[in-house]
């Protein structure tokens, strides 16, 4: 008898491979998320130090100009404004008369609790402390 393995063996094998490539490829996709998200995090905790300063020397925030940016913190206060990795921009809307605000963010693992007072889309806010 020859030794050989047969074509359900190989058929069992292949299987076994693509399912392992199918987790490994979901499993590489969520790390990615989760890191953009966690940039996304970061960005809009940078972004909320400068307003915080600029606000301690000026005694408002700044105004939001046409792309919903806030406006005179760069280069002062922060050297460039963080973009999102994916989409480009963050979402800033400072409230009348100046004394709070919102930075919105779009989380790519969307949290369970919903966020109000941001552009629809939005899913993650931070506030003025």
């Amino acid at each position: 008898m020859k030794k050989a393995f047969s074509l359900i063996e190989l058929l069992v094998v292949i299987a076994i491979i693509g399912i392992m490539l199918a987790i490994g490829t979901i499993s590489y996709l969520t790390a990615q998320k989760q890191v953009r998200d966690s940039r996304r995090k970061s960005d809009l905790m940078e972004i909320r130090q400068a307003l915080e300063t600029y606000r301690s020397e000026n005694g408002v925030y700044p105004n939001a100009d046409g792309a919903n940016q806030p406006t005179g913190i760069v280069p002062n206060y922060i050297t460039t404004l963080p973009t999102d990795p994916k989409t480009g921009t963050y979402f800033y809307s400072p409230n009348v008369p100046n004394h709070t605000y919102a930075l919105c963010a779009t989380l790519e693992i969307v949290p369970a609790t919903p966020v109000t007072g941001c552009t629809t889309g939005n899913n993650y806010k931070v506030v003025n402390p």
